[in-house]
């Protein structure tokens, strides 16, 4: 489980092509230390698990499936990609919960730069509309953000200084496609609400 608060950037070194798959070998720096072989790392928002660690250098291993489902297909040695590893018991949950199970792929419509700050608009996929409200938060490879705005299929972000500075919201351009996480609370409502409402609406029968 994650929080959605990007600890820093990492950079693809190395990308290995395996039948079924690829394996990426991302140099993290400081973020690599108590990193360990098994252990679980968000990248872009995907949760991975480290299969191997050199230094500050670690690979993971990605399933065909989820290069498809992700951004991570995309990527080419040198392309900087946000790092966040899982929360400890006890850890402040600055954002909102991220399982690191991406929910679709959007893209960037238009990135606006204001004095300090910047203004993204994001299609999300249809079938996603539905769990995303204004004020409310979503992941953005990887990123908690809160939603300024949706009108139809378009969500517009707010983006300060220090979210540009630390994650890579800075290579974002017009038809660059990210990752998106939709908050977990409204699947689970979408799940129970049925059966709640079916239990609510069943006539009562009345007892002998």
């Amino acid at each position: 489980m994650f929080t959605g608060i990007v600890e820093g950037t990492g950079i693809v070194r190395q990308i290995e092509e395996r039948p079924g798959g690829r394996k990426l070998w991302i140099d993290i720096g400081a973020l690599a230390e108590g990193l360990r072989i098994g252990g679980s790392v968000s990248v872009n928002g995907c949760c991975t698990t480290v299969v191997d660690l050199k230094d500050r250098v670690f690979a993971t291993e990605l399933m065909e499936i989820t290069l498809q489902k992700t951004n991570l297909g995309d990527v080419v040695a040198g392309t900087p990609v946000n790092i966040e590893r899982p929360m400890k018991m006890g850890d402040e949950l600055g954002g909102h919960l991220v399982q690191g199970h991406v929910d679709g792929v959007g893209e960037i419509i238009k990135v606006t730069p204001l004095e300090s700050s910047h203004v993204i608009e994001i299609r999300v996929p249809r079938p996603l509309v539905k769990y995303v409200v204004a004020t409310g938060s979503v992941s953005v490879n990887g990123v908690s953000m809160t939603v300024a705005d949706i009108q139809s299929d378009v969500l517009t972000l707010g983006v300060i200084p220090h979210t540009w500075e630390v994650t890579n919201f800075s290579e974002f351009r017009a038809g660059r496609r990210v990752n998106i996480e939709v908050d977990l609370i409204g699947k689970y409502i979408e799940k129970l609400l049925p059966d709640l409402w079916s239990g609510l609406t069943k006539p009562r029968t009345e007892a002998k």
